[in-house]
């Protein structure tokens, strides 16, 4: 047996950080010293994965899961700023490779494969995950970098419970949110709502553009860098969330989550562009809802689940230009996407005895999809041209595994999955683990896995027109990694610790390069990529007299994604070479200190340049210089007769830094917010 020694009096840190509310301020309840010992889960035998703390989800009500994944892992979040375009890089590879699911559905794009972590308010999520590399395989197929599954989950207090949060921010931002809950014998049901607002016009130094000063003479005597405001980029989004669960008699457990979003972006001119917002105007709308139905059932040591999904996607982006300034706008791009999946899965879990344990499911998506310009005009025959695709792709994914404990130290497991794309398939992946624990006294555990695995292409990839590419083959490629992790427990103390390194290859790879004749761009198998690194993960937690907590989590990454391919023209430079915005380090950190009912927070996050040319040359466009971010916040709870406040005010960007995450793409120098909780008293029965 591994004995887990959890201190419950350290659950007070998350009480009064997320529990009592919806934000980051509560009141403190002390409770007395437990000790749980408990064996380590045979599920998680050889897993390398990262648990999202909820304190870091519940930041607050303007933060999306690309904020949470930024400071709580070891991911690369590549962001065009608040309410733009966020993807992420995991462990050196491309955004495609990382796998998401919501509720058990995966939710990456069929035509993109990608997935928007700004579209994903973190106040919707219950429980996220990280699993890392070969991990992935037990999530789903494609994930060559690793895969995030995002939960939902029912109300944790009885009765009837609401909170209400107002939040008001630099650049004319505007936040709201409430949640209506309820808590019954049988029924729960839970009503989340998001509305986000801004004109988002923060002012920046324009270093793309400089300015003359002249004498009377005309003779140049001075420069400088105008100041400028960001051009185009306010948004309006709009989540609202509804769940329900029903407990049978009988023990089993029905749900249904369905989530829908309204987006209203615009697209933020970059600062190399000369257009004025008279001149040019950039939008992005989408309308998605999303919704799974889950039957799940425990018996002795069977368990079953049932889920169904469906998604439907609406969106369009639309470039309007005037060349002339005076109102006459037409429509330059005008690309318009509709997607609608339907999904199902089964899934079982036997376990026999405490040394063995089976798991299999069979998961299908039928993609239907409908894309193209439909502003594009035909110079021969005047008429517009024909860019509309519309394809239909089955998918189905069947997976097995058996987790195997021999000996109470030693973990052994083996998964193997096998995948369906339209009338294609994939080989067969398989991954194996192991774990042992070297130390009972200091909970230290090694842990090692290998996999290989396939991506197969996107929609986009097979059929965009004019480009895509319908005789692509597979991204595939293997990848180990191991490591080793402690928890240490003394009395109000704790400490955990893990060091992680990784190896991976990729062939295939699929790049999208302009061709020679035409100079339409098109994807083709052209590189062997070769990532590998280093992932670290701190957390401490200490409390002491008088009502004090403190917590630290950080985590630190050295990744090197190199371009092993051969050169696809005698002009390519990039073999050999760290791929495009991959920084080579990167390190965050979150420290937090709670006094009563007072909690001050400050969160910190560095990286490395990344290049932007394959060549990796660092000239004057070549790379985005590296930057340090610190963002403090201060939170004050309050307690009357019939209500809880809440008080909290953030300061972004505390040190006024100048920075891009994009090339010619500014973010906000320093900033702040403030929000006010409310959360009524309801009589309990």
């Amino acid at each position: 047996m591994f004995r887990d020694v959890i201190l419950l009096v350290l659950s007070a840190l998350c009480t009064a950080t997320a529990a009592a509310q919806g934000d980051a301020t509560a009141r403190s309840i002390d409770i007395e010293q437990v000790e749980i010992a408990a064996s380590r889960p045979m599920k998680q035998i050889g897993v390398q994965r990262t648990l999202i703390d909820s304190t870091v989800l519940r930041e607050n009500i303007t933060s999306s899961l690309a904020d949470a994944l930024t400071t709580g892992t070891t991911i690369f979040i590549k962001s065009y700023g608040r309410a733009t375009l966020a993807t992420a890089s995991f462990r050196g590879t491309a955004p495609s490779h990382t796998q998401v699911t919501w509720n058990g559905m995966k939710i990456n794009s069929p035509m993109l494969g990608q997935v928007d972590f700004s579209l994903i308010p973190s106040y919707f999520i219950d429980d996220a995950a990280v699993f890392h590399g070969a991990s992935s395989v037990g999530i789903t197929g494609g994930g060559l970098g690793g895969a995030v599954t995002l939960k939902t989950s029912p109300p944790a207090e009885e009765g009837l419970s609401l909170r209400y949060v107002q939040g008001v921010g630099s650049f004319s931002t505007f936040d709201e949110f409430a949640r209506l809950t309820w808590r019954g014998k049988r029924w729960s049901s839970s009503t989340r709502v998001l509305c986000s607002t801004s004109e988002n016009d923060f002012r920046y130094h324009n270093y793309n553009t400089k300015q003359f000063v002249t004498d009377e003479n005309g003779n140049i005597v001075d420069s400088y860098y105008p100041l400028q405001r960001n051009r185009g980029g306010g948004f309006r989004d709009l989540h609202v969330m509804q769940e329900l669960y029903y407990t049978t008699r009988g023990g089993n457990r029905l749900s249904l989550a369905a989530w829908y979003l309204d987006s209203h972006r615009g697209l933020a001119m970059t600062s190399a562009e000369r257009n004025t917002d008279k001149q040019k105007r950039n939008t992005q709308d989408e309308r998605t809802l999303r919704a799974v139905a889950a039957w799940q059932r425990l018996r002795g040591g069977l368990k079953t689940e049932v889920r169904g999904g469906y998604t439907h996607t609406e969106m369009r982006y639309l470039m309007r230009v005037d060349v002339e300034g005076q109102g006459n706008f037409f429509s330059a791009t005008d690309a318009q996407s509709r997607i609608r999946t339907l999904f199902a899965e089964a899934e079982a879990e036997y376990a026999l005895g405490e040394r063995w344990l089976f798991t299999g499911s069979l998961s299908m998506h039928q993609h239907d999809t409908r894309t193209g310009d439909l502003s594009l005009i035909d110079y021969v025959t005047g008429q517009h041209a024909d860019t509309l695709y519309r394809k239909q792709r089955f998918e189905a994914s069947a997976f097995a595994a058996v987790k195997w404990r021999p000996h109470p130290r030693l973990g052994l497991a083996a998964d193997l999955r096998w995948e369906l794309y339209g009338d294609r398939t994939t080989p067969l992946i398989p991954a194996l683990f192991a774990d042992y624990l070297l130390s009972r006294r200091g909970n230290v555990v090694v842990k090692a896995s290998a996999a290989r695995n396939y991506r197969f292409p996107t929609l986009n990839d097979l059929y965009f027109r004019p480009g895509g590419n319908p005789d692509l083959k597979p991204e595939h490629g293997w990848t180990w990694d191991a490591g080793v992790e402690t928890a240490l427990e003394r009395g109000a103390h704790s400490l955990k610790a893990s060091v992680t390194a990784f190896d991976s290859y990729i062939d295939d790879w699929i790049l999208w390069i302009a061709t020679a004749k035409q100079g339409i761009y098109t994807p083709v198998n052209v590189r062997r990529v070769h990532s590998y690194g280093i992932e670290t993960k701190l957390t401490a937690r200490t409390a002491w007299g008088n009502g004090w907590q403190a917590l630290f989590d950080g985590n630190f990454a050295w990744t090197r994604s190199i371009n092993r391919g051969d050169k696809f023209s005698d002009a390519d430079r990039s073999v050999g070479k760290q791929l495009v915005y991959i920084p080579v380090y990167s390190a965050a950190f979150t420290a937090r200190l709670l006094w009563r009912r007072w909690e001050l927070d400050y969160k910190w996050c560095w990286y490395s340049e990344r290049y932007t040319m394959t060549d990796n040359d660092p000239g004057v466009l070549g790379r985005v210089k590296p930057y340090f971010m610190s963002d403090v916040s201060l939170a004050r709870s309050f307690e009357c007769a019939w209500a809880s406040f809440s008080l909290k005010g953030c300061i972004h960007n505390l040190l006024n830094e100048e920075y891009e995450t994009v090339l010619s793409r500014p973010m906000p120098r320093l900033n702040v917010s403030f929000f006010l909780g409310i959360t009524p008293k309801f009589r309990k029965r």
